[in-house]
């Protein structure tokens, strides 16, 4: 594979890694009142644009993100690692395309943020995406979106379990510390990302089958979810810790990914 291509994507690795360090962090010492607040990763670009030297560290994330988001269009489209036309290719290629587009708009808006003088979108944006979730399109848009979260939760537990991650390095070439260090991150990382698909998930089809967009949650509402249950503090506490091990691994994505030519 091409040098180049492989710098974009370990590049994107580390930006995604930032992007769940932080909300990690921050959502954790909320959980437990040491400071810090519940944070999505919208959330994440306004607390970095609130530091010192923020629109610097903005771009620089922003700049991430979009290799990240073109690394999965390349994985999609062109297929650079012969992932195959199968079936089961297909789906895979398809959530790439979809991650992809995802994070090409979370760069592009940390991007205009630094290029942006004018304040964010108002209400009236929302209430348009509202009115269109209430129709009959909307609504089974929006179950559809429900069911692809909870399936996304549960191949989260799935790809865990089944260690399916170790495909992405070169285990045999790594020293035993490194290996636990994947392990370890890795299972963390995708069992509190599997928690948080899962709640998302079910509310998003909730409000389709009730017909009620209102009831959509986001990431910062799965969070929220969490700490109003019994043992909150705890569960959202563990979870948040899962994010910062996600973000690690993402970080050793970054440095040890083994990319198949």
């Amino acid at each position: 594979m091409d040098r180049k291509l492989k710098v974009i994507a370990r590049t994107g690795y580390a930006a995604k890694g930032t992007v769940y360090g932080i909300t990690g962090i921050l959502t954790f010492l909320a959980a437990f009142n040491l400071g810090g607040e519940k944070t999505g990763q919208l959330e994440v670009l306004e607390f970095l644009d609130e530091q010192p030297f923020g629109n610097i560290l903005l771009l620089i994330l922003g700049l991430g993100l979009l290799c990240y988001s073109a690394w999965r269009f390349i994985q999609s489209i062109s297929d650079p690692e012969n992932i195959g036309d199968d079936k089961k290719a297909k789906v895979k290629r398809t959530a790439f395309f979809v991650s992809g587009c995802i994070y090409l708009g979370l760069g592009g808006l940390a991007i205009w943020r630094v290029l942006s003088t004018s304040p964010s979108q108002g209400s009236g944006g929302s209430q348009t995406q509202s009115s269109f979730l209430a129709t009959d399109t909307g609504l089974i848009i929006l179950g559809a979106g429900g069911i692809i979260f909870i399936c996304t939760g549960i191949y989260q537990f799935i790809r865990a379990y089944k260690k399916k991650f170790k495909e992405k390095f070169n285990f045999a070439a790594l020293e035993d510390k490194k290996q636990r260090s994947i392990k370890n991150t890795a299972y963390m990382g995708m069992a509190s990302r599997g928690v948080l698909f899962l709640i998302i998930g079910y509310f998003a089809l909730h409000a389709a089958i009730t017909s009620n967009p209102s009831e959509i949650k986001t990431t910062m509402d799965a969070f929220s979810f969490l700490e109003n249950s019994s043992y909150g503090a705890w569960l959202l506490g563990t979870v948040a810790a899962g994010l910062v091990g996600y973000a690690l691994y993402m970080f050793l994505m970054a440095k040890y990914r083994h990319f198949r030519d």
